[in-house]
């Protein structure tokens, strides 16, 4: 696994969990399998309490589940949970797109443009957890745009329940960058006030998921 050394200027435990639901849904953690805080914590370069922490946020989540002794095992989640994960996201997502769309604001809509370029520059460094990590930076903040708090919960939920295996095969083959670069084009289409557009588009990405959510390993 590649987890990411903690910046000085962010909360330990707070990144320790996004890297690690990052590689959650990226699959670098294993359903089944059991990890130790020590264990984490050495590839983090930090010490066990707060990933100790930051797993029983995920815990919290349904994520992970608590061994006594040993550590924490990686929920199992059936193709079927998966599926029903992202088309509940779909039936959120496409349309609150439509309505960003329609009344967000352009300074702040160009202010997701680092962002969708964080997703490619991962894309194309074949960073999984950092690719992870800017996708749900920038959807959630999109989502928000439309000022439901609620629905932005709602979908964070949602992203941390998902699993995609399939990426590292992706990644592998070099057609990450066609997901990571919806992002952009997306954002274009929200910025143009194109809702339509930017709906279907939306749907098209999401509907991606069903396929990156397929393990590739027999």
């Amino acid at each position: 696994m590649k987890l990411p050394a903690v910046p000085a200027r962010r909360s330990i435990r707070d990144h320790v969990a996004h890297a690690l639901r990052a590689a959650l849904v990226a699959g670098e953690l294993r359903p089944g399998q059991v990890y130790s805080a020590p264990q984490l914590a050495a590839q983090f370069g930090v010490s066990a309490t707060p990933v100790r922490e930051a797993m029983l946020d995920l815990t919290r989540e349904g994520m992970v589940e608590p061994v006594p002794n040993k550590g924490f095992r990686v929920t199992e989640l059936t193709q079927r949970d998966l599926a029903e994960y992202v088309a509940v996201r779909e039936l959120i997502e496409v349309p609150t797109v439509g309505v960003v769309a329609r009344t967000g604001d352009p300074e702040r809509l160009e202010e997701l443009r680092p962002v969708a370029h964080e997703i490619v520059d991962a894309a194309r460094a074949g960073d999984l957890v950092a690719f992870l990590e800017a996708d749900r930076r920038f959807h959630l903040a999109l989502l928000e745009l439309a000022g439901n708090r609620r629905l932005v919960e709602v979908v964070g939920a949602l992203r941390g329940h998902s699993r995609l295996y399939g990426l590292a095969a992706l990644a592998e083959a070099g057609r990450l960058m066609e997901s990571a670069e919806e992002h952009e084009i997306l954002l274009d289409l929200v910025i143009a006030r194109d809702a339509p557009a930017a709906e279907s588009r939306m749907s098209t990405h999401l509907r991606r998921l069903d396929a990156q959510a397929k393990d590739p390993a027999p």
